[in-house]
Order: structure tokens, then C-alpha cells, then sequence
């Protein structure tokens, strides 16, 4: 394989690569617990999208009893939690990649 047939091919990896991660980005994947009483939303790529609690995760006994302004206002804090770690793990896994690889981009690593 000549040198050109590589470049051929490594763009049309970097081509597939691009198309599989907005893929993966437009994906949505959902997790359940408590029977359904809380239930958390991630795309394809791992990134957080949005959480929702229902009163008898607060309060099976009673869940009438439980503020809907006050639990649409946890699902919020813990949205922001969940998407403020992410962007802390994600901004260390970068500065560890391009530690290792000099600074170089090699698309799909980060």
C-alpha cells in the first residue's frame, strides 16, 4: 500500500469516525430505578442529558405531598451537578491526552 492509498484511507476512517460520533451524539439512552420513579437520560456518547424525578422518589408513603416546583427545582441542581462533573472529568482526560500525544489532535481520542 502506497502512501496515498494510507491518506486515502485514514480520511475515509476520520469520515466514519465523524459520522459515527454525531450518531452517538443524536442517541438517547435511558436508565430506570425505583420502578420508574427516577429516571436519568444520557446520549451515546456518555454525556448527561436530563433527569426526572417523580413525587414517590421523595416520598413513597405520600407522594401527593411532595412540591412539584420544589422537585422540577432538584432535578435542575442535579442536571447542573451531573453536567458540571462531567465537564471536570472530561477537561482532565484532555490535558492527560494531550500530555501523552504532544498536543497532536488525533480525532476520536478526545
Amino acid at each position: 500500500m502506497n502512501m496515498i492509498q494510507m491518506m486515502q484511507q485514514a480520511q475515509k476512517m476520520q469520515k466514519k469516525l465523524k459520522e459515527t460520533q454525531d450518531e452517538l451524539a443524536q442517541t438517547e439512552v435511558n436508565g430506570m430505578s425505583a420502578g420508574g420513579a427516577v429516571e436519568v437520560t444520557f446520549n451515546g456518547q456518555g454525556k448527561f442529558k436530563s433527569i426526572k424525578l417523580k413525587p414517590q422518589a421523595l416520598n413513597p408513603d405520600n407522594p401527593e405531598s411532595v412540591d412539584k416546583d420544589a422537585l422540577e427545582m432538584l432535578e435542575d441542581l442535579i442536571i447542573e451537578a451531573m453536567t458540571n462533573a462531567t465537564d471536570k472529568a472530561n477537561a482532565q482526560m484532555e490535558a492527560k491526552m494531550k500530555a501523552i500525544t504532544g498536543g497532536i489532535n488525533i480525532p476520536g481520542l478526545f
